[in-house]
């Protein structure tokens, strides 16, 4: 058990430690990723405002029909794309990325090229 708490703690000071030197404004609102072993999801939110503006994720049901997994690269690009589509709808140009504790490595990276290649900035 108290290898799980250490781990705990360190996803923990890590998230702080990233999340301390973003935030999201109207401007450029913060695009928070949020990876699971079966799922992958993202939020973008405006934090001045305390409201998120969109959200995509492997459990919607366009996205479902889509991939076979949610928890691979290749169903972490298509939400990379999803997402830059959302953002032009919605009339954002930039975010600032919001990697928690995860590494930019594996579907963190998938997502990130996606989404740039679709026209998002950060």
């Amino acid at each position: 058990m108290d290898k799980n708490k250490k781990l705990q703690s360190k996803r923990l000071r890590r998230r702080r430690h990233v999340r301390n030197k973003l935030r999201g404004n109207a401007d450029q609102p913060r695009l928070c990723i949020q990876r699971t072993l079966k799922h992958f999801a993202c939020q973008v939110v405006d934090d001045q405002a305390g409201k998120t503006i969109f959200s995509a994720s492997t459990r919607d049901k366009s996205v479902r029909e889509q991939v076979k997994a949610g928890g691979n690269c290749d169903a972490a690009a298509l939400i990379g794309k999803l997402v830059a589509e959302k953002a032009a709808e919605a009339g954002v140009k930039a975010v600032k990325l919001d990697r928690g504790h995860n590494k930019y490595h594996g579907r963190v990276k998938a997502f990130a090229d996606a989404a740039r290649e679709a026209g998002l900035q950060f």
